[in-house]
């Protein structure tokens, strides 16, 4: 079986959105680029995550093809395949449907950066993607439209966030920094109006988390 780190960072991933509550069934999908390749690991469509293995995940080419696997690919493949044809700088993706993200998704509103570990780790106002139905070419470009050539997250209208890292863990610290957030930003709009932090304080925190913690050895 080949690329088996990445099989086991897609699954490993797949695990934990299921476990906490990011994905409900069989929603959500995962996916990694293999370096250097023009190849990805992405999650197959319609299985139980708590019946997944390594095995299971499919390795599939730029052009859509199917290299290695029994399974069908994730439903959503045209819209990971295209994030990694035009962002170069992105290493993994991951889709989930979380309650509170959803909630802006569906109330069409970009979730606003209200907290410094939001403005750290996204480093942007999370933006809403224009609805298309799951699985099309023209979700995949509404996608690529709101992200630009540098956001990190988007929402998609009236179905789910998605999330891209240099890596898988940074892909999902992203899911987990954004569904915060939208449950903050719901929670404290209950006792008032809310407000997002000014763009120059955005993007100082964002800087300066970018030499946070211990400097490699």
């Amino acid at each position: 079986m080949n690329y088996l780190n990445e099989r086991n960072e897609v699954l490993n991933c797949a695990r934990k959105i299921y476990k906490s509550g990011l994905v409900t069934g069989t929603w959500g999908n995962a996916s990694v680029r293999v370096v250097d390749e023009e190849i990805m690991v992405i999650t197959p469509s319609g299985m139980d995550y708590n019946l997944m293995e390594a095995q299971d995940m499919v390795v599939v080419d730029f052009a859509g093809r199917v290299v290695e696997g029994q399974y069908r690919p994730s439903t959503e493949l045209p819209l990971h395949l295209r994030i990694y044809q035009q962002r170069a700088d992105i290493n993994a993706v991951v889709h989930v449907h979380s309650t509170y993200a959803l909630s802006f998704a569906v109330a069409r509103k970009n979730i606003p950066v209200i907290l410094e570990e939001t403005a750290q780790v996204i480093g942007h106002e999370i933006e809403l993607a224009e609805y298309a139905h799951c699985g099309t070419e023209l979700l995949a470009d509404n996608v690529i439209k709101a992200l630009g050539n540098n956001k990190k997250a988007v929402l998609l209208a009236n179905h789910g966030l998605v999330a891209l890292g240099k890596d898988i863990a940074e892909a999902l610290k992203i899911c987990f920094i954004a569904e915060k957030t939208a449950m903050v930003a719901i929670n404290a709009s209950s006792l008032g109006a809310i407000y997002a932090l000014a763009d120059e304080d955005v993007l100082l925190l964002n800087r300066k988390f970018k030499s946070y913690g211990q400097a490699k050895k």
